[in-house]
């Protein structure tokens, strides 16, 4: 009887000690996919094939050209007039839904 209690005992002491090794496997596996995408992405930009490269420039161009693109009157207006509300709202001192219903309705009419 003494010996089933001491095992018994024993178990139960080396136990969170085998358990704190798998809870270090699983990190170690949730880790290495996330250090192999990384991997794999400089390893496309180190060596991408020429076509890519052709159809990759007009993109990059085009995107460059929308980025840079002047807003319309309207947009301008619409811009203006959120500053505008936002300064008298500061000036109010409004927060949370007070600044929201007053923003709203400066902006309306």
């Amino acid at each position: 009887m003494k010996k089933l209690i001491a095992a018994l005992c024993f178990m139960f002491a080396v136990s969170p000690f085998a358990l704190a090794q798998d809870k270090a496997k699983d990190a170690e596996k949730k880790a290495a996919p996330a250090k192999a995408a990384p991997a794999k992405a400089e390893a496309k930009k180190v060596a991408p094939a020429k076509a890519d490269e052709k159809k990759a420039a007009p993109a990059k161009a085009e995107k460059k050209a929308k980025a840079k693109k002047e807003p319309t009157e309207k947009q301008k207006a619409q811009q203006k007039k959120m500053k505008d509300c936002s300064k008298d709202a500061s000036d109010k001192k409004l927060k949370g839904d007070e600044r929201k219903k007053f923003m709203s309705t400066c902006m309306k009419g």
